[in-house]
């Protein structure tokens, strides 16, 4: 290998995971990937950060990502790599690009046969990783010889495809010395067949030269790919509204001219999308927990532009990367359209309700709307929090994280250790309900150990009030335990500096969300456990009568809520 230098296996995949833009790694330690620990530990450029669990470690290197760009767990083998492998399942679902790095067994195992701990002991190999790769967009078992290779490809692969990779690290192999080019890693998006790029381009233009309401549409893959720049640059030369999926907010600024909300939810992004005759959708997937249960009503002739691919008037055009094709798009597009900006709703004004009254969704989600402020991480569990915020209109330059479509609960505890350790100099918002909360829970210790400063707002309504809608309303499986959720900080650092609130009215809400503070908030909130927001409710019966049918056990006299 010309230009090139003698450096570890191990610290090889540092270098290139913090050429890659990772500087902060999570996981749980374990025998097979001690070694490597202890290259991360001896290393300048990186920090471990840790986590109590494999599962919140993929959770936080998801969070991590969608602020940085990429993120990194680490685990152990067997035990740890299925522990982890629900949260790169969501990564995988959600377009998150991260690597999942297993300590692996030694390669002496499989030169001699040996039989090992977290193994199956049946003398099987590579189990793992082919339960990895049904959940990413590449997999690799490291040697001496591949290292070099299978490490830029799967960096390359999970940064082009915003997709996780699983990468398989025998335990004997970290400390080996290879030759390693010297030259930095870099991550380009595939350049895009020219002809194919300017035939796309021009049909796209032709189609909005000719189009009355053209609109554009954005799913999760306008954010991933960065491409919101050229799509507000489009929609104010044009004149052309933009809508977002759920899985896109945030992606353009509330105060954008053309913005008319999220689709199929708001009346204006409802009628900019339908009534459109040249639709513009990016990376566009209608799943029932984004569209309102199949409320979408995409018009025929939509033109469907990917990552790498763009479906317009019947063609198909490979090997035309998204940011490239919008951005021909608007140097190409004729501009002077005078379409007016849509009209849309005013935010939900703070609730005049008494004071002193109990605390409804009713009155909590106005209250947030005034408490949010620009730059804000907003992160929401899926189910009430998610429903709540669907009526708030969220600040300017605000970054937004759900997990709209994997939809696994407890996400966002772990999530938002990630995001706070890639953004600590933003305020940080989680909304979690109790029975989500308590899978993920012990992860506030670790952004107490780290002097985290969020602010988590907790509704204890005692029990899956999501769950509820569908079906159970009073059922014991919809049940959890009542914590004391308020003295759980207090709990996990006896020596730290949060502040820690329980509330029940609005009074004690606004007290509370407004109290000085210079590290972590924690706030109770205590609701009736029956009382939901009227879009999650609809969306509970909507998915009772898909899952169960029409005879289902949701028909029984008060069985949802």
């Amino acid at each position: 290998m010309s230009d090139s230098t003698a450096m570890t296996i191990g610290d090889f995949l540092i270098r290139r995971l913090r050429e890659a833009g990772i500087g902060d790694f999570f996981g749980v330690p374990g025998d097979f990937n001690l070694e490597f620990m202890q290259q991360i530990e001896d290393s300048d450029d990186v920090r471990w950060v840790g986590t109590c669990n494999e599962l919140n470690g993929a959770y936080a290197a998801d969070g991590y990502a969608r602020l940085n760009g990429l993120g990194v767990v680490v685990v152990t083998h067997g035990v740890g790599a299925l522990s982890a492998v629900n949260g790169v399942a969501g990564a995988y679902a959600e377009h998150v690009p991260l690597v999942c790095v297993a300590g692996a067994l030694p390669l002496v195992a499989e030169d001699h046969g040996l039989l090992l701990h977290h193994t199956f002991a049946d003398g099987g190999r590579d189990e793992f990783r082919r339960a990895y790769a049904q959940v990413t967009a590449g997999t690799a078992r490291l040697t001496p010889q591949n290292a070099v290779m299978e490490i830029d490809r799967l960096i390359r692969t999970a940064w082009q495809l915003k997709r996780p990779v699983y990468l398989e690290l025998p335990s004997d192999i970290a400390y080996l010395t290879i030759p390693v080019p010297n030259e930095p890693l870099e991550l380009v998006t595939p350049a895009s067949d020219p002809e194919r790029l300017e035939s796309a381009a021009r049909a796209i233009v032709h189609r909005l030269a000719k189009a009355e309401k053209p609109a554009l549409l954005l799913d999760c893959d306008a954010d991933r790919y960065d491409v919101a720049p050229a799509v507000t640059e489009l929609s104010g030369k044009l004149g052309v509204p933009i809508a977002v999926v759920n899985t896109a907010r945030g992606v353009v600024d509330g105060s954008h001219p053309y913005f008319t909300g999220t689709y199929p939810g708001a009346p204006a992004a409802r009628q900019a999308v339908e009534e459109s005759d040249c639709l513009l959708a990016v990376g566009y997937r209608s799943i029932d927990s984004t569209t309102g249960f199949y409320a979408d009503r995409i018009p025929d002739g939509t033109i469907h532009l990917r990552a790498y691919s763009a479906d317009v008037d019947g063609e198909n055009y490979q090997a035309v990367s998204l940011p490239e094709l919008l951005k021909a798009v608007a140097d190409s597009a004729p501009s002077g359209r005078t379409a007016p900006p849509p009209e849309r709703p005013a935010p939900s004004a703070a609730s005049d309700a008494p004071a002193s009254e109990p605390l409804t969704q009713a009155v909590f989600w106005p209250e947030i709307q005034d408490f949010l402020r620009e730059g804000d991480v907003v992160i929401a569990e899926d189910g009430t929090s998610v429903a709540g915020l669907g009526s708030v209109t969220l600040p300017d330059r605000s970054t937004f994280v759900t997990q709209a479509v994997w939809g696994s609960i407890g996400y966002t505890v772990g999530s938002l250790l990630g995001t706070l350790v890639a953004a600590p100099e933003r305020r940080h918002l989680l909304f979690v309900g109790d029975g989500s909360f308590q899978l993920t829970a012990q992860e506030i210790s670790t952004m107490l150990r780290h002097d985290l400063k969020p602010v988590i707002l907790l509704i204890n309504n005692r029990g899956y009030t999501i769950e509820r809608t569908i079906l159970g309303k009073n059922a014991h499986y919809n049940d959890v335990a009542d914590w004391s959720y308020s003295e759980l900080p207090a709990v996990l650092r006896a020596d730290g500096n949060a502040r820690a609130f329980q509330v029940g009215t609005l009074a004690e809400l606004r007290e509370a969300l407004h109290a000085d503070h210079d590290g972590m908030k924690f706030i109770e909130i205590r609701m009736d456990q029956n009382d939901a927001p009227p879009s999650l409710v609809a969306g509970g019966h909507k998915s009772a009568y898909l899952d169960y049918g029409p005879r289902g056990p949701q028909s029984r006299p008060d069985s949802q809520i």
